[in-house]
């Protein structure tokens, strides 16, 4: 088996920074750069020729990679521009009309997705706003229609109890939206052993599979029961007919809607093939052992640490608050150490199975 460091060599960045944004940004793999070219040579020797090719399909084609990474089955994924535009498909499947109106979140969710459900409120959604995962299992009632949740909270990298938000969402009727952004690529997910009745995510992180890739999980015995109005024709069951009307398509299809994006598709795939190969239980095995030694090192300096001290509650992400911490997360760019802050929290540091126990003893 491939040692870990033996892929830093697949990551030009590394040679010259102490790349610990991989929450953010992961870095790029060689191989996305391979991957562009072969789209744009696609494009300029096959044409118009390439959509039948396999462009067309590679909305579904990139999900069921995607799908091998959350333990979900094959056809249930399609993939989208990014988790807002997946989310805003899930929220186009429902009224906000009847006595089951509630959306419930927590106050860690992250902000383009709380606007998008803020927005909803316009249509008739009651907004309700939990103080942390306890507080959203609380709030679910029989009002409550969407729960969307993060497995993996941006700020701290805490990792939240998706199971009991599930299953008190399933006792009450309600439905499950999980946004693993943070979480896939590093902490195992498995969606069908969750019950999760929608998972969203996408590549800038962890799967070091860069923008304009996300990706949109579905139910598959829930999906065939719903028809998104934020549609296209790639949901249609024969789009090449052009049929006036909407015909759904059946599976993962059905919730697409124009036209693919194709070269972030193709880059992709270049972080997802190392992230399969090297294995999401290895990955997290290693970012147990990398936020430990992170966590240690700067709590022996007298910083305190935002982050979950119980490693099965911690993902990727170690957050740090140290005086003036904008000034020193730009001190430490200068010395090429990549990482970033947020307003309130403080800096954070989110390293990779590709970085070394000396890159972090180096940026502590």
């Amino acid at each position: 088996m491939t040692g870990l460091l033996d892929y830093r060599e697949r990551f030009p960045i590394l040679a010259e920074t102490t790349y610990l944004i991989n929450h953010s940004l992961g870095a790029m793999p060689v191989a996305a750069e391979e991957r562009l070219l072969e789209y744009a040579q696609a494009w300029n020797t096959r044409g118009v020729r390439a959509w039948e090719e396999g462009w067309w399909e590679m909305s579904l084609t990139v999900g069921d990679q995607i799908a091998r990474l959350i333990g979900a089955p094959p056809g249930s994924v399609s993939m989208h521009q990014n988790v807002t535009l997946a989310e805003a498909v899930v929220v186009s499947c429902f009224g906000f009309d009847g006595p089951r109106r509630r959306i419930v979140y927590e106050e860690g969710n992250f902000p383009s997705v709380r606007y998008l459900y803020q927005a909803q409120e316009r249509r008739g959604a009651d907004i309700l706003v939990a103080a942390d995962d306890e507080g959203v299992v609380e709030a679910i009632d029989e009002r409550t229609l969407l729960v969307p949740v993060t497995h993996v909270l941006y700020k701290t990298g805490e990792i939240q109890d998706v199971e009991a938000i599930v299953s008190k969402a399933h006792e009450e009727g309600a439905l499950v939206v999980l946004d693993a952004y943070q979480s896939v690529g590093t902490v195992p997910l498995d969606v069908t052993s969750l019950g999760v009745d929608f998972a969203v995510g996408g590549s800038v992180k962890w799967l070091c599979g860069g923008p304009g890739a996300a990706w949109l999980y579905v139910r598959p015995d829930l999906a065939s029961r719903l028809e998104p109005s934020l549609t296209g024709w790639q949901a249609h069951a024969r789009p090449f007919a052009f049929e006036p009307e909407q015909d759904y398509a059946d599976g993962a299809a059905r919730f697409l809607t124009g036209t693919p994006n194709v070269p972030a598709l193709y880059a992709a795939t270049a972080g997802y093939d190392i992230v399969e190969e090297v294995g999401v239980q290895r990955i997290r095995e290693r970012s147990v052992e990398q936020t430990e030694l992170l966590v240690e090192l700067l709590a022996e300096a007298g910083f305190s640490v935002g982050s979950p001290r119980d490693p099965a509650r911690r993902g990727g992400t170690v957050v740090v608050r140290t005086p003036n911490f904008e000034r020193v997360g730009l001190g430490l760019a200068d010395r090429g150490v990549i990482c970033d802050w947020r307003p309130d929290v403080g800096l954070r540091l989110g390293p990779h199975f590709f970085n070394t126990d000396d890159e972090l003893r180096f940026a502590a």
